[in-house]
């Protein structure tokens, strides 16, 4: 299931906002998620951040293919 972007930006705020706290474990939409360490909440965020250009990103216009014979 893909997640729009307004939805991530929404994760990706609570998570920021847990981390800027000092705080581990983290509750979204009735679900408990606890981080081991600091670097495990950055990976998350980096990795929600990618997800949002990802999802933010416009579709290719036009799709140009190149073929040969080979020889």
């Amino acid at each position: 299931m893909a997640l729009g972007a307004d939805e991530l930006e929404t994760m990706r705020d609570a998570l920021v906002r847990a981390r800027a706290a000092g705080t581990r474990l983290l509750e979204y939409d009735g679900r408990r998620v606890e981080y081991k360490t600091d670097a495990e909440m950055a990976a998350a965020i980096h990795d929600i951040e990618a997800r949002i250009r990802r999802a933010s990103a416009a579709p290719p216009k036009a799709v140009r293919f190149g073929t040969s014979k080979g020889f």
